[in-house]
């Protein structure tokens, strides 16, 4: 690594460097001077404390030169550089790729995906009977692309681990799973094996996706638990219609 000789000329000429920073910074905020670190032969830079509350961490960098032979410092270029404590915003994330669930609304349409993982032509055969067979009966309505097996997988996992899948609280507590109840609407395609849609609208999930496995409160042929009750009443005594005896003055009386 060669090591460049400090210039004398460039290091002299801090009072240049402060002005030219001074000039693009807001009034005030060009602080103490941090030092002179050389880039090359007869140039270097210059750097300042940034004391913006706002920039806190930042210094401003401002690079001199000169030319071989002459005196004459000029100033290349001025920036407010970053330290290894300044507060960055994030690192920008295409608008495809930091979109969440639940974020579409209406009106909104989403960037056109022309490799799609999860998706493949309609009419690609994909070595899988049962896939190809619907992919030729999609292709008769229309549909250029349809589920790949890597879009089915992924679409499963998130729909079998989610709030409709065996291991929700609202399943876990269920008296029997949805393939035996008469609301459960098998899917078509590969995916029936393993989902249906329910059909209750007394049911949480009534419209949804939901596994063989998963159950609610509103199956079809369940029932709640009837707990037994005491139906002897309680007997009543009409004061109005018979005299309270006292025991002991009844005792009394018949001893007389």
């Amino acid at each position: 690594m060669t090591v460049v000789r400090k210039d004398t000329q460039l290091a002299q000429a801090v009072d240049l460097a402060r002005e030219a920073a001074e000039e693009i910074a807001e009034a005030g905020t060009v602080g103490e001077h941090l030092g002179l670190v050389m880039e090359g032969e007869r140039i270097g830079t210059h750097r300042f404390v940034c004391t913006a509350r706002a920039y806190r961490g930042w210094t401003w960098a401002v690079t001199l030169a000169r030319v071989p032979r002459s005196k004459h410092v000029t100033v290349c270029e001025t920036n407010l550089l970053p330290g290894e404590d300044a507060l960055l915003s994030p690192e920008w994330v295409p608008y495809a790729q930091r979109l969440a669930p639940g974020d579409l609304g209406a009106g909104d349409v989403l960037p056109y995906q022309e490799e799609d993982p999860r998706l493949v032509a309609g009419f690609e055969a994909t070595g899988e009977d049962d896939v190809d067979q619907m992919a030729w009966w999609e292709l008769g309505l229309g549909r250029a692309r349809v589920l790949s097996a890597a879009g089915r997988s992924e679409a499963a996992q998130r729909w079998y681990d989610g709030r409709h899948g065996p291991r929700s609280e609202v399943a876990t507590k269920a008296l029997a799973p949805c393939s035996s109840c008469g609301y459960y609407v098998p899917m078509a395609g590969a995916l029936r094996t393993v989902f249906g849609v329910c059909a209750n609208e007394w049911s949480p999930s009534d419209g949804l996706v939901v596994s063989l496995d998963h159950g609610c409160g509103a199956h079809s042929e369940t029932d709640v638990t009837t707990e037994g009750t005491d139906l002897v009443p309680v007997p009543l005594v009409d004061d109005l219609a018979y005299d309270v005896l006292d025991p002991d003055r009844t005792a009394g009386s018949s001893a007389g």
